[in-house]
């Protein structure tokens, strides 16, 4: 009993240095740079001794979101979400596919394994010098045609400025309303099914969807801006979204192709003998055994696309605003701008934006180790 208590107070000890530098340099910024982010410290002399700072609650958050001069902001949160989405789609595609060719035993399996994550051993910074090179408007891929004698490409790339599925930032408080009701009826919806469509239930339901029916009919009310403003997924994006992947595929491959050899030969054979034949054992047998993987997957590529930053800085700089994303802007605001206060509030939401992705993630993991 001694002993034990003697090997707590040992581990405290030890594990105590490290949560105060935690706690100092990582939580103690975090709490600095929310306060920052409610004040004005930028509008002055933001680099003097001692800046004249003023406590402004949520001004700069309303600002970024609804004032005249941020529409650039607005559409770099356009551009990191369709980014994210494109990204990670795109590398859990090719990465399964990958996945599922080397699982097939193939000859140099070694080699193209290595071949497939020789990329992700590479910074963000080399992957965006050599695309910037590859993607060049007069060069790299657009004088591929050249080569079996048809005319060069002439799609600009990075510098695009060419739009598509767009959109109205007015109608995204409504959309968001939208989204966030119907997400709760349906979760009402599963959970009465889960019960077995208990009485508490049954007669919760139909309060929660009448709730629904109201908030969106106030939602519809609802606006961001006093003018249109149209935003789009810029196709300069496409350049950015293809380096990504290109260089974080390996990693989904890694993945999944450990996944895959570490489902039992048993399952597929049973599978077999019920009569499924090889595309059926993979939609029904193999795919939802890689759905932990799957969704590890996804948090990880999220995680990186929602902060990206040296990749889109090295492929197509600071200042070109069709490939800008928020963390981008941030720096631009902070360091060049002195808009310390309007650079701390970008970094606030991009926190919380990647905290949405990651919390929910970690209290599940936590959960499903408990039991």
């Amino acid at each position: 009993m001694v002993r034990s208590r003697r090997d707590q107070v040992m581990a405290i000890l030890v594990v105590l240095p490290s949560l105060a530098l935690l706690a100092v340099f990582v939580y103690g910024f975090i709490a600095q740079t929310v306060y920052i982010s409610l004040t004005d410290w930028g509008k002055g002399a933001a680099l003097a001794l001692k800046p004249e700072i003023h406590f402004m609650g949520a001004y700069n958050y309303r600002d970024l979101f609804s004032g005249f001069l941020n529409v650039r902001f607005r559409q770099d949160i356009v551009n990191m979400l369709f980014f994210t989405v494109l990204f990670v789609a795109a590398s859990l595609a090719l990465g399964l596919l990958l996945a599922t060719i080397l699982d097939q035993r193939i000859r140099g399996e070694a080699v193209f394994r290595t071949i497939f994550l020789f990329p992700m051993s590479l910074s963000f910074i080399v992957t965006g010098t050599i695309w910037r090179w590859l993607l060049q408007p007069r060069g790299g891929v657009n004088v591929l045609p050249t080569l079996v004698g048809l005319r060069p490409a002439d799609f600009l790339w990075l510098t695009s400025r060419d739009q598509v599925l767009q959109f109205d930032w007015q109608a995204l408080p409504r959309l968001v309303v939208m989204v966030v009701a119907l997400a709760l009826v349906a979760w009402a919806a599963w959970s009465a099914a889960r019960r077995r469509f208990r009485t508490a239930a049954i007669t919760g339901l139909p309060g929660l969807v009448l709730a629904t029916w109201v908030v969106l009919g106030g939602a519809a009310q609802l606006k961001a801006l006093p003018f249109p403003e149209p935003h789009g997924f810029n196709l300069a994006l496409i350049g950015v979204v293809t380096a990504a992947t290109w260089q974080m595929s390996g990693y989904t491959m890694a993945l999944y192709l450990a996944g895959l050899r570490t489902i039992p030969d048993e399952l597929r054979e049973a599978a077999r003998v019920d009569g499924a034949n090889t595309l059926q054992v993979y939609r029904y047998v193999e795919l939802p055994l890689l759905a932990p993987i799957t969704w590890s997957a996804i948090i990880v590529l999220g995680h990186i696309a929602l902060k990206i930053f040296d990749l889109v800085f090295a492929m197509a700089g600071p200042d070109n605003a069709p490939t800008s994303v928020p963390a981008i802007l941030m720096f631009l605001t902070t360091f060049r701008g002195n808009e310390l206060a309007k650079g701390a509030s970008i970094a606030v939401i991009l926190l919380l934006m990647v905290s949405v992705l990651i919390v929910p993630y970690l209290v599940a993991s936590f959960r499903t180790g408990r039991t």
